[in-house]
C-alpha cells in the first residue's frame, strides 16, 4: 500500500500559524474562555456573552483569533463577522456561508436571503427605471442622480439598506419620502411581491426567526456553536438592536443552549440597549501589555538587547500594537506611532475632526473651552460640536466631568506624531494652551492671599498646567523657572511638591525632552524615595541645577523649613546661615531663622531676624505675625496684641495672625473676641487645625462642649492621630464632669507623644477628681520631669501633696 503523502500546509495556514506563535500573555483571558467550555451550560457559572473591549491596539483581535482557536478545539462550529457586514442580511449571510464551508448548512436561511437579495435588486431597478422616466419626460436624458438617489433613498426607507458610514446624514429627507412612496407604487397590488416588499421592509423580522430555528437544527449536531462578532463600536449601531432581541425569550424563537456569543469593540455595551440582558455578558476589559509580557514579545521577535528593549517599552506605553511594530524596527518610532494614531481613528473619516481628536491630546485633561484653545476655529466645526464628537471616541475617559482625557496609550503616540509632524504647530499649540490655563490661573487668584494660593486646588491645578504647556513648548527655556518653581513649593507647600516633580517628568516625556525628563525622573524618585520631606529634592536642586545666589538661598531657606519640620533644627539653623551669607537680603531667610530660634527658647536673637526681615520688607506680613507669636510665647500678651493687630492690617486674607490673636485674647480673659478671631481664621482657612483645636477650648470655657467637641472631631478627621487634640478633648470632657473619658483621652495623647507634659498634669486633675490621689501625684511628677518650669503642675503638686482641695 503507496504511504500516504502528508497534507501541504496553505500560504495562509502558515501565516496563521506564525501568528499564533507570536501571540503573548492574556493567559487569564484565555483560561477563562477555554474553561467555558468544560462547563455545562445548565451551570450557573457557564457564560454565554463575553465581551471583550479596549482601546484600539490593544490585542482584541488578537485575542479573539485565539478564542477562535480555543472554540475550535473544543469541538464547536464557528462563524465571525466584522464591520465588512453593513447590515444584519449580511451578518446572517456571512454566518451561513461559514457554516456551510464546516459541513452544516443553513439551508433554508440561505433560500430566503436569495430570495431577498434578488427583490433587493430587482426593486432598485424599478425605482431606477421610473426615476430615469420622470427625468426623460422632463428633457432628460441618462439617469440622473436625483433618480438614483430616490430609488436608494426608497430601499432605505423601506429599511432594506442601513443608514451608515458615508450615507449616514448625506441624504436630503425630501428624496427619501419620494423614494418611499415609490417602493409602495411599485409593489403595490401584486401578492407576490408584496411579500418580497415586506422582506424587503422588515428584513430583520423576517430573517431572523429563520436563522433561530437553523441554528437549533445544527447546534443538536455539535457539541459547542461560536459566534464571534469584531469591530462591535462600529457595527452596533446595525446589531446591538437585533442581538438584544435575539437574546430576548420569544422575540425570535428559542436559542441552543450551547451557543456562546463574542463581541469585541472598544466601548462599553449601551445599557439603555442591553438593560437587563446586560447581566448575561461577562465583561473582559482589555489593558496594554505588562512590562513581563512585551518583554517576552520582543525576546520572541529576537529584540533582547536592553537598551532596546527599554526604548520600545518606553516608546510603546505596553501597546501591543506600538510594540509589535517598534519590534520589527526598534528605531520606527515615527512609522509606529502613524500606524496606532490611524487605528485610534480608523472610524472617522472628516480630516477636521480628526485634525481635532489629535489637537485635543496636548492638554493633559480637557473641557469645551480648551477644546476652543487646541483647535484653531476657522473650520467648519464648532468647538462645543467637537467637544460632544470627542465624547463619542472610546480612548476618552472620564467624559463630561471638566476634566475628560484620553487613555495614556492613546495620548503617547498622538503626542510623538504630532511633535514630530510638525513642531511648529506644536509649539503654537502648547502656547495657546499655557495662556489658557493662565487665565484660569489668574483667575482663581482673585480674593485669595497670595501666600495660600498652592493650597487653593484650582489655582494649583491651573499653575501646574501652565508649567507643562510651557515646558512642553520650550523645554530648555522653560526648565529655569520650573525648577524655582519647585524651590518655592518644597518650602512653602510640601505636599504639592510631588504633583510638580510629575508635571516635569510628565512635560519631559511628551516634548522628548531628556534633560526635563531626567529632572522629573530624579526629582520623583528623591520625593519618594525619602519620604513626604522635600530636602531630598532640595538637595538635588542645590547639587545640580545652576541657581544664581537669589535661587541658592531661597533653596537653603527651603531645606531649613524641612529640617525643621523634621525635628532637626541646628541643620535647620545652619541653612538658614548659609542662606542669609549668600542673600543677605533675604527676608525669608531672617523670618525661618527667627522661627528656629525661638523654638530654641532664644527669643532675643530671634527678634533681632525679625528687625532684619522687616527692614528689608516692611509692608511682608508673614514677618509682623511672626514677631507678634514670639512676643505671646515670651507671655509679653498686650504687646503681642498690638503687633498682631498690625499683621492681620497687613494681611487680612491670612488666617494665621487671626489665630494667634484669638489665643492672645483667651489668655487675657477675653474669650467672646477671642472666639470672633478663631471663628474669621477659620472662615478663611477652613483646614486650619490649630485654630480649631484652640477654639474647641474657647468654646469649652464658653460652655459650649457640644461645639468644643464638634471642632475637635473636625481636626481630628483633618489630622488623624495628633496627641493635642486628644488632649483637649480630655480637658472637655474633665470641664463636664465626664473624668472616666477624660483619661481615656488623656491616655491616648500620651500615647501618641509621651513627652506631652500637659497632658500628665491635666490626667493628675481627672484621677484626682476619680479619687486616685496616688495616681494623680505620679502624674504630677512625670509633668514636672518632663518640664521642670512647669510652674502650673508644681502648684498642683504641693496642693496635692498638703491634701488641699483643688
Amino acid at each position: 500500500m503507496p504511504a500516504t503523502t502528508p497534507r501541504r500546509l496553505s500560504l495562509q495556514q502558515i501565516i496563521e500559524e506564525r501568528r499564533r506563535a507570536d501571540f503573548v500573555g492574556r493567559e487569564a483571558e484565555l483560561a477563562l474562555f477555554r474553561g467555558n467550555f468544560t462547563v455545562p451550560p445548565e451551570d450557573q457559572r457557564h457564560r454565554f456573552v463575553f465581551h471583550v473591549r479596549g482601546n484600539a491596539g490593544v490585542g482584541k483581535t488578537s485575542l479573539v483569533r485565539e478564542w477562535r482557536q480555543a472554540a475550535r478545539e473544543a469541538g464547536a462550529l464557528i462563524a465571525s463577522a466584522d464591520e465588512s457586514a453593513e447590515s444584519v442580511p449580511e451578518v446572517l449571510a456571512a454566518v451561513s456561508a461559514q457554516f456551510a464551508e464546516q459541513g452544516r448548512p443553513l439551508k433554508a436561511l440561505d433560500r430566503l436571503i436569495a430570495a431577498y437579495r434578488r427583490a433587493l435588486h430587482e426593486a432598485a431597478d424599478r425605482l431606477t427605471a421610473e426615476g430615469e422616466a420622470a427625468a426623460g419626460a422632463s428633457g432628460g436624458g441618462s439617469p440622473s442622480p436625483g433618480a438614483l438617489a430616490a430609488a436608494q433613498a426608497g430601499l432605505i426607507a423601506a429599511g432594506a439598506i442601513p443608514v451608515v458610514g458615508a450615507l449616514a446624514g448625506g441624504i436630503d429627507p425630501a428624496v427619501v419620502a419620494r423614494g418611499a412612496g415609490g417602493l409602495r407604487a411599485v409593489f403595490g397590488g401584486r401578492a407576490r411581491q408584496q411579500e418580497e416588499a415586506r422582506l424587503l421592509a422588515e428584513p430583520v423580522r423576517v430573517l431572523s426567526p429563520v436563522f433561530v430555528a437553523e441554528l437549533g437544527r445544527v447546534a443538536d449536531t455539535v457539541p459547542w456553536v461560536a459566534l464571534f462578532l469584531d469591530a462591535y463600536e462600529r457595527t452596533a449601531p446595525l446589531l446591538d438592536r437585533w442581538l438584544s432581541d435575539l437574546l430576548t425569550p420569544g422575540r425570535y424563537g428559542e436559542l441552543p443552549a450551547n451557543l456562546v456569543l463574542t463581541l469585541a469593540g472598544q466601548r462599553r455595551l449601551d445599557p439603555v440597549r442591553w438593560g437587563d440582558r446586560g447581566r448575561l455578558v461577562t465583561d473582559v476589559p482589555l489593558g496594554p501589555f505588562t512590562e513581563d509580557e512585551a518583554r517576552r514579545f520582543l525576546s520572541g521577535r529576537g529584540v533582547v538587547e536592553e537598551p532596546a528593549v527599554r526604548e520600545v517599552l518606553r516608546l510603546s506605553g505596553g501597546l501591543p500594537v506600538l510594540v509589535s511594530t517598534l519590534a520589527a524596527n526598534p528605531g520606527a518610532a515615527g512609522e509606529a506611532n502613524a500606524t496606532a494614531v490611524e487605528r485610534f481613528l480608523a472610524g472617522e473619516s472628516d480630516p477636521d475632526r480628526r485634525a481635532a481628536a489629535l489637537a485635543c491630546a496636548l492638554p493633559r485633561r480637557f473641557d469645551e473651552d480648551l477644546v476652543a484653545a487646541a483647535v484653531p476655529q476657522d473650520g467648519p466645526h464648532t468647538a462645543r460640536g467637537l467637544y460632544a464628537w470627542l465624547h463619542e471616541l472610546p480612548f476618552v475617559a472620564e467624559p463630561h466631568t471638566g476634566r475628560s482625557r484620553y487613555h495614556g496609550v492613546v495620548r503617547a503616540p498622538m503626542l510623538r506624531l504630532q511633535r514630530t509632524g510638525s513642531p511648529q504647530r506644536w509649539t503654537e499649540t502648547h502656547d495657546r494652551l499655557a495662556e489658557a490655563f493662565a487665565a484660569r490661573r489668574d483667575a482663581a487668584a482673585e480674593g485669595v492671599d497670595p501666600e495660600r494660593l498652592w493650597a487653593r486646588e484650582a489655582w494649583c491645578r491651573a499653575a501646574l498646567d501652565v508649567l507643562y504647556h510651557r515646558l512642553c513648548a520650550r523645554p530648555l527655556a522653560a526648565l529655569p523657572e520650573a525648577l524655582r518653581t519647585g524651590i518655592e513649593l518644597c518650602g512653602q507647600h510640601p505636599p504639592v511638591a510631588r504633583h510638580w516633580a510629575r508635571t516635569l517628568a510628565d512635560a519631559g516625556e511628551d516634548a522628548d525632552s531628556a534633560v526635563v525628563r531626567d529632572w522629573g525622573r530624579d526629582l520623583l524618585a528623591a520625593l519618594t524615595d525619602h519620604g513626604p520631606g522635600p530636602a531630598a529634592a532640595l538637595g538635588l536642586l542645590l547639587t545640580r541645577a545652576e541657581l544664581d545666589d537669589r535661587s541658592r538661598a531661597a533653596a537653603l531657606v527651603a531645606r531649613a523649613w524641612d529640617r525643621f519640620r523634621a525635628g532637626d533644627p541646628e541643620a535647620a539653623l545652619s541653612d538658614h546661615g548659609r542662606a542669609v551669607a549668600l542673600d543677605p537680603r533675604s527676608e525669608r531667610a531672617h523670618q525661618g531663622r527667627a522661627v528656629v530660634l525661638r523654638a530654641l527658647g532664644r527669643y532675643e536673637a530671634a527678634l533681632a531676624d525679625l528687625d532684619r526681615a522687616e527692614e528689608i520688607a516692611p509692608a511682608w506680613a508673614w514677618a509682623v505675625r511672626e514677631r507678634g507669636e514670639t512676643y505671646r510665647r515670651m507671655g509679653r500678651l498686650e504687646e503681642a496684641l498690638t503687633v498682631l493687630d498690625r499683621a492681620h492690617a497687613l494681611g487680612p486674607s491670612d488666617a494665621v495672625p487671626l489665630g494667634s490673636r484669638g489665643l492672645v485674647r483667651h489668655r487675657l480673659g477675653r474669650h467672646e473676641e477671642a472666639l470672633d478671631d478663631f471663628d474669621r481664621a477659620i472662615a478663611l482657612w477652613p483646614e486650619y487645625v490649630w485654630a480649631l483645636v484652640r477654639r474647641a477650648r474657647v468654646r469649652s470655657v464658653l460652655g459650649d462642649p457640644v461645639g468644643a467637641l464638634a471642632d475637635l472631631d473636625r481636626a481630628e478627621e483633618l489630622s488623624p492621630g495628633l496627641a493635642g487634640t486628644e488632649g483637649e478633648r480630655g480637658e472637655v470632657y474633665r470641664a463636664t464632669g465626664r473624668y472616666e473619658e477624660a483619661v481615656a483621652c488623656y491616655d491616648r495623647a500620651i500615647a501618641l507623644d509621651p513627652g506631652y507634659a500637659w497632658a500628665h498634669g491635666s490626667r493628675a486633675l481627672a484621677r484626682e477628681a476619680l479619687g486616685h490621689r496616688s495616681r494623680a501625684l505620679a502624674d504630677l511628677d512625670r509633668a514636672l520631669e518632663l518640664d521642670p518650669e512647669y510652674a502650673w503642675a508644681r502648684a498642683q503638686r504641693q496642693r496635692l501633696g498638703s491634701g488641699e482641695a483643688p
